[in-house]
């Protein structure tokens, strides 16, 4: 397949990111096929040029790459291997490209089935940037599985990503992506820890970003989250129960390799807190009102 000819690219799942996905690759003139449980979620992408599938299985049959955005391995299984799933209408001409983020042993034994019993083959492509990285075509994918299969997948992700790296075989790229959120959760908390100390030594958290850009405190979110938590802008930019999520699928990896976080584990206890608070769905700068004391 050339960088010339059109994909045909089926999405299973249509929320905030899926519905991004789905989005970027019309508007790059790729043949989009959408699936999801939602009939306003399915229309919203079908008034932009998608075609609407009625099962699954329908949706894997009608193309050659099959993406999925889901949110959790257990829906994942049921969407692969379900009644009217991907598999009952998988070969070996198509490809499974799963961007959801999940646990890595669970996404070896489902792409090692889905190959064995299907033909069909696996390539994890978590994904960091959100919406934004989505819709501008400038996504971070960490991908795993076959060298030859990554580089297939290719064709779809150069209309998504900015940064496209194999980091090994199947399940490496959501190890990647484990990495990454604990990166991601820990620097969250500093950056809001790090507001409230700037307050209270009279300096504005506001100007702080500038003041140590390109030093090594520095990092994007940094850049791009201190202001907003400086001046408590709740304005969702993703949401603290996803965080979540991930951060409980490395937990539970880091307790299977007995690999130790304490750091880490400091700051999901911070999340499953704001979770408890009933902050779930809201913006990591909800984390303010924790060091504020107005979590109630």
């Amino acid at each position: 397949m050339t960088d010339m000819q059109a994909c045909r690219v089926a999405v299973i799942g249509a929320g905030i990111m899926g519905s991004a996905i789905a989005t970027r690759l019309i508007e790059t003139g790729q043949t989009v096929t959408v699936f999801d449980l939602d009939p306003v979620k399915v229309k919203a992408l079908t008034d932009k040029g998608a075609s609407a599938a009625a099962s699954v299985a329908e949706a894997t049959r009608n193309n050659d790459f099959v993406i999925l955005s889901l949110n959790h391995a257990n829906i994942v299984r049921a969407v692969v291997f379900g009644p009217e799933g991907i598999s009952a209408s998988a070969d070996a001409t198509k490809l499974l490209i799963d961007m959801s983020s999940i646990d890595p042993v669970d996404t070896a034994e489902m792409s090692a089935r889905l190959a064995s019993e299907t033909g069909m083959k696996w390539v994890d492509c978590p994904l960091s940037g959100g919406v934004p990285g989505a819709l501008g075509g400038r996504l971070t994918i960490m991908a795993g599985g076959e060298e030859a299969d990554v580089e297939r997948a290719r064709a779809v992700m150069q209309h998504l990503a900015r940064n496209y790296t194999r980091m090994g075989g199947s399940g490496a790229g959501q190890t990647t992506k484990l990495i990454n959120q604990l990166f991601c959760a820990v620097i969250f908390q500093a950056v809001a820890e790090a507001t409230k100390l700037a307050e209270a030594g009279g300096v504005d958290p506001a100007s702080i970003p500038a003041a140590l850009a390109g030093g090594r405190a520095d990092s994007s979110i940094l850049q791009e989250f201190m202001g907003k938590f400086a001046t408590r802008d709740y304005a969702p930019t993703g949401r603290i129960d996803n965080m979540l999520k991930d951060l409980d699928s490395l937990q539970a990896f880091a307790l299977k390799t007995k690999t130790p976080l304490p750091m880490t584990g400091q700051v999901v206890e911070i999340h499953r807190l704001l979770c408890a608070a009933g902050l779930g769905a809201r913006d990591s700068a909800e984390m303010m009102r924790l060091l504020d004391g107005t979590l109630s």
